[in-house]
């Protein structure tokens, strides 16, 4: 897959607005409609573009507590730890990574107590060794 500089501007927008109409691309990138059209179905074909999403905006979950819960997996167990977290829909996002935790998942919930809770869950499953969990304050900024 080779991704251009025009494809990485166009990606760019669809990560602002995945929901932008074709001409107001278009207007943006200063390129034609059907060039757009072709880009977005030359990615989406290609595999570069592997689907849509919703940002739900921060006044709908106004009051509810996001962490990064970070989790440390027995050896062997990674998949089925990764199965249970995938059936948890507070998780909202779940990464492999590199140092002390093997990964870090992003928790949404409407209280502290139901944090209390999720992370008890989690800790719960079978495979995890340890959680550690940081109360994201606020964000900065988010693509």
């Amino acid at each position: 897959m080779k991704i251009t500089d025009a494809d990485q501007l166009l990606l760019s927008v669809l990560r602002e607005n995945a929901r932008a109409s074709t001409a107001e691309i278009a207007r943006r990138l200063k390129l034609s409609r059907t060039t757009v059209h072709s880009r977005i179905e030359r990615l989406e074909r290609e595999g570069v573009i592997d689907g849509y999403t919703v940002r739900v905006h921060d006044e709908a979950e106004r009051g509810h507590i996001r962490a990064h819960i970070m989790i440390t997996v027995l050896p062997k167990q990674m998949p089925s730890v990764v199965a249970a977290l995938h059936a948890m829909p507070e998780v909202r996002a779940l990464h492999s990574v590199s140092g002390t935790f093997d990964l870090m998942a992003l928790g949404v919930v409407p209280t502290v107590r139901e944090m209390d809770e999720l992370t008890d869950r989690i800790g719960a499953i079978d495979g995890v060794e340890r959680t550690t969990s940081a109360i994201i304050l606020s964000a900065k900024f988010e693509r």
